[in-house]
C-alpha cells in the first residue's frame, strides 16, 4: 500500500514546480522529508558542511545566476547556525528562499521563536500552518522572494509537515509586473544642465548595461558602479570601475569632480561615496530606484525618480534629443586609458624577508588566471586587493557579500558562484581568518570537483584590528596568531596547493593551470603586514 503524501513532500514538490531549481542545506530528522521530495521533483540538491555555508551558497547562486534559490535547514539549530548568511542574503535583498523544519512545542530542545528571528534579520517569515493550504503558502514564498527581492523564512511545523496533503495543485504565482518609469523630466533636465554627469550603477542596475550606456552617450555621462555590480561596464573606455573606497585615485578624482551623480538602482551609502567626499560642494545628486523607501534612505538627494532603472533610462533617453560632450573629452578617455586599474597606479613594493605584497600578488595573479572567471572574496583588510587587482569579464564575474561584513563567507560565496556559472574558473579570495571560518567547506568544493582557485592572504592576524588598535598602543595579542600551513591543510582536503612568499613562487599556480585541473589548487600567500590596505585606513578615519 503506497503511503499517504504528505505535507512536507506536497511542499518541496510545489518549491520546485514554482521555479526552485536548486537547494543548499544540511539535512536532519526535521527537513529529510521535504528535501528529499524536492529532488525528486528535480531540483538538485547542494550539501553543504555547515549551515552557514549552504545559506551563502544559495545566496551567491541566486545573486550570480539570477533565479532564486533555496537553503534546506533542520528546526531550531540549523536555523540558528544558517543566521549570518540569511542576514547577508537579507541585507542583500537576494531572491532567497530558507526552507526550515519548526517545532512549535515550548518544551522541545529545538525550539526557539523562528518567525521573530527570521523579522530580527530583515527576513519575510510564513508558516505553513495547514495541509489545505501548505502548496499555496509555498508558491507565494517563491513569488515573494522572486519578485520582492526578499529572502523569504518557509516554517514548517512538523506536525504539519506529518500530515497528509489537501487541497488542489497551487499554480506558480506569475511575475509581477516591473514598475514603469515615474516622472522623469526632472531627471532628463538635470542632465541637460550636467557639464560633468558620471552614472553610478548598484545591485538593482546590474540588467540595464544597455540601456545606461545609451543614455550616458547621449548626455555624456563616466560610469562606474557600487562593488556589487563590478564589472557591469567593463570594455567601455567611459568605465571608472568600481566607486568608492575601493575606487582608483583617478576614479575618486572624476567622480569627485562631477556636478551631477546619478545613483541608478544604488543607495549611495558610506561606502559607495566615502562618506560623502567622492560628492562635490554644489553637486546635484539624483537616485533612481523601484523602491520609494530607498530613496534618499542613505543621504540627501536633490531628485528622486521610482521606477525601473531599465525603464527609467529609457524614457530619460528618449527626451534628450540631442546629444552632449558632458565629461566625455579626449583628455578624460586618455586618462581612463592609462589609469583605469589600479595596477596602473605606481606602488613600492613591500614584499621581502618571506612574505608577499598583496598588491604584486594579485597582479600576477590576474595575469595568469584565465580572463573567463567569476571571483569571490571575503572580509577583511586584505579584501581591497583582490577585489580590484583581479580584473573581471563582465558583472556575473564578481560575487561581493560583504552587506553584513562578516568575515568567513568567502570561499562558501564562491561554491555557489561557480555553481552558478560552471563555464568559469571560480576564484576564492580569503584572509586567514575567514578562511579557517569556512574550512568546513574546503570538502565541499573537493566533493563537488570544482576546479577552483582558492587564495589565503595569511597575514596571521586579524589585520584590521591589528592596524586600526595598533596606532594607538593597544596590546594585539588577542589578534595575533602564530603563522597556519594553509598548504598541508589544503593537501589533507584532496587540494592541490602551492605556498607564496615571493613573486618566483606563483611558477606552482601556472603548473596548475597548464595541467588537467582535476583537484582544486590552493595558494597559501604569506602576505606582507606592515601597514593597512588603503581603503581601510581610510574607512578608519571616516569613522
Amino acid at each position: 500500500m503506497t503511503a499517504a503524501r504528505t505535507v512536507a513532500q506536497a511542499v518541496g514538490e510545489t518549491l520546485v514546480r514554482c521555479g526552485i531549481d536548486t537547494v543548499f542545506g544540511v539535512v536532519g530528522s526535521g527537513n529529510f522529508v521535504a528535501t528529499n521530495a524536492m529532488v525528486a521533483a528535480g531540483a538538485r540538491y547542494v550539501a553543504a558542511r555547515h549551515e552557514g555555508g549552504a545559506a551563502t551558497m544559495a545566496d551567491a547562486f541566486a545573486r550570480v545566476s539570477g533565479r532564486p534559490a533555496a537553503v534546506s535547514l533542520h528546526q531550531g539549530c540549523g536555523l540558528t547556525n544558517a543566521l549570518t548568511g540569511i542576514t547577508e542574503a537579507a541585507k542583500s535583498r537576494t531572491p532567497l528562499v530558507v526552507v526550515t523544519a519548526e517545532t512549535t512545542n515550548r518544551r522541545s530542545n529545538f525550539f526557539v521563536d523562528q518567525p521573530a528571528l527570521a523579522e530580527a534579520v530583515g527576513a519575510v517569515s510564513i508558516r505553513v500552518t495547514s495541509a489545505a493550504t501548505a502548496e499555496r503558502y509555498a508558491a507565494v514564498a517563491v513569488a515573494t522572494a522572486r519578485d520582492q527581492r526578499r529572502v523569504v523564512v518557509l516554517n514548517l511545523p512538523l506536525d504539519v509537515q506529518a500530515r497528509p496533503a489537501e487541497g488542489p495543485q497551487a499554480e506558480p504565482v506569475p511575475p509581477a509586473d516591473r514598475p514603469g518609469p515615474g516622472d522623469v523630466g526632472g531627471l532628463a533636465e538635470a542632465l541637460r544642465r550636467a557639464r560633468r554627469p558620471v552614472f553610478v550603477a548598484g545591485r538593482g542596475a546590474r540588467a540595464a548595461r544597455a540601456e545606461l550606456e545609451e543614455l550616458a552617450g547621449r548626455c555624456g555621462a563616466l560610469l562606474a558602479t557600487s562593488a556589487v555590480a563590478k564589472g557591469l561596464f567593463r570594455g567601455s573606455p567611459w568605465d571608472l570601475d568600481v566607486s568608492g573606497g575601493f575606487a582608483t585615485p583617478l576614479a575618486a578624482e572624476l567622480i569627485s569632480g562631477a556636478d551631477l551623480v546619478v545613483g541608478w538602482g544604488c543607495q549611495l551609502n558610506m561606502w559607495t561615496m566615502r562618506h560623502g567626499r567622492l560628492i562635490a560642494d554644489g553637486a546635484v545628486v539624483v537616485q533612481v530606484d523601484d523602491e520609494p523607501d530607498a530613496i534618499g534612505a542613505q543621504r540627501d538627494v536633490a531628485l528622486g525618480v521610482v521606477g525601473d532603472v531599465c525603464a527609467v533610462a529609457t524614457a530619460v533617453t528618449a527626451l534628450l534629443e540631442e546629444t552632449a560632450e558632458g565629461y566625455r573629452t579626449a583628455e578624460v578617455r586618455a586618462a581612463i586609458a592609462a589609469r583605469r586599474r589600479w595596477r596602473d597606479e605606481p606602488y613600492d613594493d613591500a614584499g621581502g624577508a618571506g612574505r608577499i605584497d598583496p598588491r604584486t600578488l594579485n597582479a600576477a595573479l590576474d595575469d595568469l588566471l584565465p580572463a573567463e572567471r567569476v571571483v569571490a572574496v571575503d572580509s577583511g583588510n586584505f579584501m581591497g586587493y583582490p577585489s580590484m587587482f583581479l580584473d573581471v569579464p563582465d558583472e556575473h564575474g564578481f560575487c561581493f557579500t560583504q552587506a553584513f561584513q562578516s568575515v568567513g563567507l568567502g570561499l562558501a560565496t564562491a561554491i555557489g558562484a561557480a555553481l552558478a556559472r560552471p563555464d568559469r574558473l571560480p576564484v576564492a579570495a580569503l584572509g586567514d581568518g575567514g578562511a579557517l571560518m569556512g574550512a568546513a567547506e574546503l570538502e565541499t568544493v573537493v566533493r563537488l570537483g570544482l576546479p577552483m582557485v582558492v587564495v589565503v592572504h595569511d597575514d596571521a592576524a586579524y589585520g584590521a584590528e591589528v592596524h586600526h588598535f595598533g596606532p594607538d598602543g593597544h596590546p594585539l595579542d588577542t589578534v595575533r596568531f602564530p603563522e597556519t600551513d594553509f598548504a598541508a591543510i589544503g593537501r589533507g582536503y584532496g587540494y592541490e596547493a602551492v605556498t607564496v612568499r615571493e613573486p618566483g613562487d606563483l611558477a606552482g599556480v601556472a603548473d596548475w593551470l597548464a595541467g588537467p585541473r582535476t583537484a582544486p589548487l590552493l595558494v597559501d600567500a604569506k602576505v606582507t603586514r606592515g601597514a593597512p590596505s588603503w581603503w581601510l585606513e581610510e574607512a578608519f578615519r571616516g569613522h
